[in-house]
């Protein structure tokens, strides 16, 4: 390994991207219990938007962005067992989140955010943070899982138990309601999607979603969703958009289903009337990602599947500011990725 290494840094936080710098850094050492990891690919996320803007809690100058990366081990620390030399390994969104419920402490050390990410050469990361990648996935498809796929495998999975035959509810076309339509496919449910233009749902449709609603068309497409289950309602939401979008998810489920609350890219500020939840047996279950244990488990679960995730676009490692700006346009369908090699 050479003495430095290039690693992206913010020295200071705006829309314009303007403090996004390329430094040469000290290769990282691991030291006990640590792992040094050639990234090969990361990938970014809406919450990596919110960090180069300073609006991410714990965001500081000289912090290295993103938490979804996937590369090859080139060092390990005494006491290293989890991982050796060679493997390939993603890393965990949340490094001290091994397993069981969410604790205040896991989300002290979210990569990209409370402390430095993976946009780097090379990256130092304790061994308890990875999880080996299968044979069929490429570093790419690997990077784009951390954050999106496993928010995605947790919203399914949270509390009332998502079965066969029920419906879900994605919206839009972003990472984590694309992997949430892959995920629920697989598990032979049945997918509504809303969208916002014809050409998406096209895309939409052949990813496997069993019916689309534009939204732009339909402002009302609660009711619309509703019409399409027959009346019934919908089983399970994963919202995406937040109280901008609340009302109308609650307008079309289904009596005892739950919405997974996963970001709020529809907006701020709107008031749900508490009668709505309360008459209609709904739950709600607010998602922090997940733990590295519901990373295994995805990464279990798409080996058997060979599940493929779906990648927008590849942009090489030198052009890490325009792969931002890419995902600010708001035009992608699946997974912005950076190469790193």
């Amino acid at each position: 390994m050479s003495v430095t290494m290039k690693a992206y840094h913010f020295d200071s936080f705006n829309d314009a991207l303007a403090g996004l710098r390329l430094r040469d850094d000290p290769m990282p050492v691991p030291g006990p219990g640590e792992v040094v990891v050639r990234m090969r690919a990361t990938s970014l996320n809406y919450r990596d938007l919110l960090a180069a803007a300073g609006q991410l809690p714990g965001v500081r100058p000289g912090l290295i962005p993103l938490s979804d990366g996937a590369g090859e081990v080139v060092a390990i620390g005494d006491g290293v067992h989890r991982v050796g030399p060679g493997d390939r390994v993603v890393a965990a969104f949340n490094q001290s989140w091994i397993a069981g419920r969410p604790e205040l402490e896991f989300m002290r050390d979210m990569l990209g955010g409370t402390v430095d990410g993976v946009l780097a050469e090379y990256v130092k990361l304790d061994q308890q943070g990875l999880e080996r990648v299968p044979d069929y996935l490429s570093h790419e498809e690997a990077a784009s899982l951390p954050c999106a796929a496993v928010t995605a495998w947790s919203a399914l999975h949270c509390g009332l138990p998502l079965l066969p035959g029920h419906t879900v509810l994605v919206q839009g076309s972003g990472g984590v309601s694309i992997f949430a339509l892959q995920l629920a496919k697989s598990f032979g449910c049945r997918v509504i999607a809303t969208t916002s233009s014809d050409a998406k749902a096209v895309r939409l449709r052949a990813l496997g979603a069993d019916a689309v609603v534009n939204y732009r068309e339909t402002p009302e497409w609660g009711a619309a969703v509703r019409a399409l289950t027959g009346g019934r309602g919908v089983d399970r939401i994963v919202e995406v958009g937040g109280p901008g979008t609340l009302e109308q998810s609650i307008s079309c489920t289904a009596f005892n289903s739950q919405i997974a609350l996963v970001g709020f890219v529809g907006g701020l500020g709107a008031t749900i009337n508490p009668r709505l939840l309360m008459r209609s047996g709904l739950s709600t279950h607010s998602i922090a990602v997940g733990s590295r244990g519901d990373l295994a488990r995805l990464l279990a679960a798409m080996d058997a599947t060979r599940l493929r995730p779906v990648i927008d676009r590849v942009f090489a490692f030198a052009q890490a500011t325009d792969a931002y700006r890419h995902l600010q346009a708001q035009q992608h369908l699946g997974k912005v990725v950076i190469s790193v090699d």
